[in-house]
């Protein structure tokens, strides 16, 4: 039995996250939708269907049988699964009577027989899994399928206790300071074997369990509430970490973060809040960059999705952030801000910046600009991620180029709009 992995429509619902990655690489609790599925169905060989232009850089970090390849379906019994779906520990079976699994009409999962795949082949997998819904029984599911962005922080917390459960770790096997404490069940925290938790620092269990993972470093006068994910190789430095954060591996973090979703390789160092956000990798946020999440009038916050505002339905949504992108001192984002790869974002004293800032753009003093352009950003990028000891590839050299093409119309509408 095989699964199959896919990117739907949708994909670009979760810009500019997803505009360096598919979907199902985007994290919730600890790990990313496609170890979800892959550590529910651990002995299934993995193919998975994405963006060609992602192909090439995917395919660099990516442990997977099978990548857009239509024959990999022809071999054997196949569960396909939308990249979209957070799927809870034991959710469904991978083996079972053929059928179709849906969310308010949009498929989550195809269980499939060979031969059944045969009878309804096609040339393209959207056009598969239309003759598939149409030829086997359907029927509505609970099934959690991610829409937007605020989807994976409003889940996180849950998502982080099934993964504590699910990942069976319990206890402190690391260094632990004689002045640290844990504050409420002991059972609830675990320290691995190459973290450290220095003088002074309190794990809160009371709200959930916490999670340090190798090599982590918690400096002194940090307070972590759980549920919480502390990833690979990140430093703690002197924060307040807020119940439901989730940090991906190699992050520098200080001040005060709530509710929020690191995506891995970035820096928020100094003081400054970051609440009800998901920060995309190699992002710097410069002291004191700050974010709200909540609205003065308690109404639900609007989201740029698609180029339009999208009423979120939520009281607390804070901002996401692409990839690559540096804010300078003092940065203030208003709630619901969304802000695209590769800006250099530069901002006058006090005041709020654009809800909306496009890719591989500058915001310079109250002006967007093109700045110094594509080589510069890429040479950029190629010195943060020196400072970590990972090499800038070719691959995502040309990535940024396509990249830098598909934004320019939104990119060159909000430069002449603000002249």
């Amino acid at each position: 039995m095989r699964i199959c992995v896919f990117e739907d429509e949708k994909f670009d619902c979760f810009f500019p996250l997803t505009l360096t990655r598919p979907v199902f690489e985007l994290r919730c609790g600890y790990i990313s939708l496609l170890e979800r599925f892959k550590r529910n169905f651990p002995k299934a060989e993995v193919g998975v269907f994405l963006r060609d232009y992602l192909v090439p850089t995917f395919k660099k970090r990516a442990e997977v049988d099978a990548i857009n390849d239509m024959n990999f379906l022809t071999k054997d019994d196949v569960l396909f699964l939308n990249g979209r779906w957070l799927m809870r520990y034991g959710e469904i079976e991978l083996e079972g009577d053929e059928k179709v699994g849906l969310k308010d009409g949009e498929i989550v999962y195809i269980r499939a027989k060979r031969e059944t795949i045969e009878k309804n082949k096609a040339d393209s997998l959207p056009k598969l899994l239309e003759n598939l819904k149409n030829a086997l029984p359907n029927e509505e599911t609970d099934a959690i399928l991610l829409n937007y962005p605020w989807d994976l922080i409003n889940n996180n917390p849950e998502a982080m206790r099934w993964d504590f459960e699910a990942f069976g770790n319990s206890g402190i096997y690391g260094k632990f300071a004689e002045y640290a404490v844990v504050y409420g069940d002991k059972d609830k925290v675990f320290v691995a074997e190459t973290a450290e938790v220095q003088p002074f620092v309190v794990l809160d269990t009371t709200t959930g369990p916490i999670y340090i993972d190798e090599g982590v470093k918690i400096y002194p006068h940090t307070r972590i509430e759980g549920p919480s994910y502390i990833g690979r190789d990140t430093m703690i430095v002197g924060a307040k970490i807020r119940e439901g954060v989730s940090i991906g591996p190699v992050c520098r973090v200080g001040g005060e973060v709530e509710e929020t979703i690191f995506h891995g390789y970035s820096n928020k160092y100094h003081d400054g809040f970051v609440g009800h956000s998901y920060i995309g990798e190699w992002v710097n946020l410069g002291a004191l960059t700050t974010n709200s999440d909540l609205k003065n009038d308690y109404t639900s916050v609007q989201v740029y999705i698609r180029g339009k505002l999208v009423d979120s339905g939520e009281l607390k949504v804070g901002m996401f952030m692409g990839d690559h992108t540096k804010t300078g001192l003092g940065s203030l984002f208003s709630t619901g801000s969304v802000v695209g790869m590769m800006c250099n974002i530069l901002p006058a004293a006090g005041e709020l910046l654009p809800k909306f800032i496009p890719s591989f753009t500058w915001f310079f003093r109250n002006k967007f600009s093109r700045g110094m352009g594509l080589k510069h950003s890429i040479e950029t990028a190629r010195a943060a991620m020196a400072r970590r000891k990972v090499e800038l590839t070719e691959e995502e050299i040309e990535l940024f180029k396509y990249l830098y093409e598909l934004t320019k119309e939104e990119r060159d509408s909000v430069i002449r709009r603000r002249k």
